[in-house]
């Protein structure tokens, strides 16, 4: 964070820094979450509220540590406000949402879509599968 005050609007690339986000993914961001309003000045230069930084954390949060596809993050909004994103910005937070989402995602899918739900037998050998990649995974890192 720079030497600027908590309550200061920030400029792109200030923000850019700050969330190690490029310039044009905020951009686009901006394009897809209505709820992200930078103030836009003389020649189109944005200028982003604290509580912008604090949905884009949020946002970056669920897409890349929790693996929400933008249309997931969308809904995820739609359903519960920002609010609970800026009231849960902090990494460990934003886990414990996604992680209770997700829940309830898996139960509503185990009551209506059963014709998705997934054999014992598969389920078995995707976790065969994925067990073998994370070693795959981490013998590669050790190398």
């Amino acid at each position: 964070m720079s030497n600027k005050s908590p309550e200061a609007f920030r400029t792109i690339s200030e923000v850019s820094k700050d969330l190690a986000i490029p310039q044009h993914v905020l951009r686009f961001w901006e394009t897809k979450f209505i709820q992200i309003k930078p103030i836009k000045r003389g020649g189109g230069r944005r200028y982003y509220r604290p509580e912008d930084i604090e949905i884009l954390r949020g946002i970056k949060n669920l897409l890349y540590n929790d693996g929400y596809t933008i249309r997931g993050v969308q809904k995820v909004i739609k359903e519960n406000g920002t609010r609970k994103i800026l009231l849960k910005s902090s990494k460990s937070q934003i886990k414990d949402f996604t992680e209770h989402e997700n829940q309830h995602n898996e139960d509503l899918l185990s009551g209506v879509n059963n014709h998705y739900s997934l054999s014992d037998e598969k389920r078995k050998k995707l976790m065969h599968v994925l067990n073998n990649l994370v070693t795959l995974k981490s013998s590669i890192k050790q190398k």
